[in-house]
């Protein structure tokens, strides 16, 4: 999923955003407002997690919806 998807699907993805890193609130979803960077940046700074490691977990849950997505033919 690429940025523009990401934000495209931002609403269908805030749910999913606070099963995956619950220490987000609805202020930090809030804030995030579609933009793959802010989100990175929000679990970073939430989880005490490198820059890398941040945009690792954004990435691989990423990977996982874009999976879920292809699976149900979308």
């Amino acid at each position: 999923m690429n940025s523009d998807q990401f934000s495209g699907k931002w609403k269908q993805l805030q749910g999913s955003v606070k099963e995956q890193w619950g220490k987000l609130t609805d202020d930090d979803v809030a804030m995030v407002d579609g933009e793959h960077d802010k989100l990175i940046g929000r679990v970073q700074e939430r989880y005490g997690l490198a820059k890398e490691e941040a945009h690792q977990q954004v990435n691989k849950w990423l990977a996982t919806r874009d999976d879920a997505a292809h699976a149900a033919g979308r």
